[in-house]
């Protein structure tokens, strides 16, 4: 504030000292004059000590600037430094979130993997259940539930989990080298008359043998929905060999624990006599079908192959060469003599041609179509039947294994038994009408080729004979609307017709 009046008193001072040498060129007063010299005295003196202040502020200024500018420049070099900081310590918590984020997904992944791992654990340790011999329960009994419900057990740490279902995996890896060669254990079992009884078992492979305290040895039979097994004594010589086997670890073991049950499995595998009684009572209806069918297509191919045999191009030929000469005597001797069934069906018409050559053709010719439909109704009734008699078979059995399901559950052989009945009894039948249908098939394209070719040389014979009757029968056979495959042959009903007369 000084250093503002200073300057001002200074300004004004100058401002006088202008006036007074304006004064002194208007009026040369020496009062005035004394008196102007006085104040311009006092302005110079103000001014020179206004100047000599103001140096001293400058000096005053340019002392309090060098310090002033090395602090500022400090605190600029303390700011930069700072952020420098700033960006280093941006970067680091960046590169922490990035680390934190793949660290998070590692752990998910391995979180994963763990789940992943224990339910392995504990489907392998549920396998692992069903697998073994019941009897085996008694040892192996605790940490296969202990390992069962280590997932289900929400109290319970990760390593906890682990730490039940790994020990039980050790469990069940010594278990499989002990049983190899077989192994012992001390267990408890309930002989037939219902006393449990304490001893000794012995696994050897998948027989599980059991020695008493009292040393009465027998066969572990596993009971369903029990840890221990129904002891069954042995027989003979067998009971002291397999207690002094139990007893001891070492020996020889001559049994058969299925009873012959493994050779009669064997040897019924691919029996076809006990698949037939397996089927039921609906198989013996089903085989006499098939016998029939069978019959029936083997006498069927052997008439073809016979009739295939006796056909004579030649004898046709001169059948039609003496009906071109006009010698019907001569035509149906050749007809007489001759095997081929086209020429003996023509020559039996041609000798009964006394009413109409037309109805007599259409007579031989249903008679001679007889022959060749013979049997076919059979396999077509076989065709039709064998399904049905196999549906009815998986009715039956399917009723049989509803009646044990509602009685008597112990038994699940007899609801297998009844599901089995079925399946087979209608597998027969399936097998019995496709394996006929080819068959069927074949002889109906073979009986139309035949029906074919009489058809063929009847018009020729009916033209070679009566050519004005011929003609018109030809053309009336053109312009006749054609027979659907289910209407009946105009042959067959003549030959009915002719049958009949």
């Amino acid at each position: 504030m000084n250093t503002m009046h200073r300057l001002s008193l200074l300004a004004a001072l100058v401002t006088a000292t202008a006036l007074t040498s304006g004064v002194r060129a208007q009026s040369p007063d020496p009062t005035t004059t004394k008196v102007l010299t006085k104040v311009a005295q006092s302005a110079d003196e103000r001014l020179s000590k206004s100047i000599a202040e103001l140096n001293a502020l400058r000096e005053q200024v340019a002392a309090e600037k060098l310090p002033l500018s090395q602090q500022l420049t400090t605190l600029e070099e303390s700011v930069t430094e700072l952020r420098k900081e700033n960006d280093r310590t941006t970067r680091v918590v960046d590169e922490g979130a990035l680390e934190m984020a793949r660290i998070r997904l590692e752990l998910k992944a391995r979180q994963d993997e763990l789940t992943y791992v224990g339910n392995l654990l504990d489907e392998y340790a549920r396998n692992f259940e069903t697998k073994i011999n019941p009897v085996e329960l008694q040892v192996v009994g605790a940490a296969i539930t202990s390992a069962k419900d280590a997932l289900q057990n929400t109290t319970l740490t990760l390593p906890q989990r682990f730490e039940r279902q790994t020990t039980f995996v050790d469990g069940s890896i010594k278990r499989a080298f002990d049983v190899v060669g077989g192994t012992r254990f001390a267990g408890v079992g309930v002989d037939m008359l219902g006393t449990v009884a304490e001893g000794q078992f012995a696994m050897i492979g998948p027989v599980a043998l059991f020695r008493a305290t009292s040393g009465a040895a027998g066969l572990a039979i596993p009971q369903a929905g029990s840890d221990k097994p129904l002891i069954r004594p042995l027989e003979g010589s067998l009971e002291p060999t397999v207690g002094a086997l139990i007893a001891s670890g070492e020996g020889t073991l001559a049994l058969d624990p299925s009873r012959g049950g493994a050779l009669k499995a064997l040897v019924q595998k691919t029996n076809l006599v006990h698949i037939f009684i397996k089927g039921g009572p609906i198989m013996w209806p089903i085989l006499l079908a098939s016998i029939l069918a069978l019959a029936v297509v083997l006498e069927r191919v052997f008439f073809l192959l016979n009739e295939q045999r006796q056909r004579d191009r030649k004898a046709q030929s001169r059948f039609f060469g003496a009906i071109e000469k006009k010698d019907l005597n001569a035509a149906i001797d050749i007809a007489r003599k001759s095997k081929d069934c086209i020429v003996t069906t023509l020559g039996y018409a041609l000798e009964h041609r006394d009413q109409s050559l037309t109805d007599a053709l259409a007579f031989a010719q249903a008679r001679a179509l007889k022959r060749f439909r013979r049997g076919i109704a059979v396999l077509d009734t076989v065709i039709t039947l064998a399904p049905l008699l196999g549906l009815l078979g998986t009715v039956t059995g399917m009723m049989g294994s509803f009646a044990v399901i509602g009685g008597d559950l112990s038994s699940p052989g007899a609801i297998t038994g009844g599901i089995a009945e079925a399946l087979i009894a209608t597998a027969a039948g399936l097998g019995v009408a496709i394996t006929c249908l080819l068959p069927f098939n074949y002889l109906n394209a073979k009986i139309e080729e035949i029906e074919n070719e009489i058809g063929a040389a009847s018009a020729q014979l009916r033209l070679l004979v009566d050519p004005d009757n011929g003609k018109a029968s030809h053309s009336h056979r053109e312009h006749a609307p054609a027979r659907s495959h289910g209407s009946p042959e105009p042959s067959v009903a003549v030959a009915a017709t002719a049958g009949g007369a």
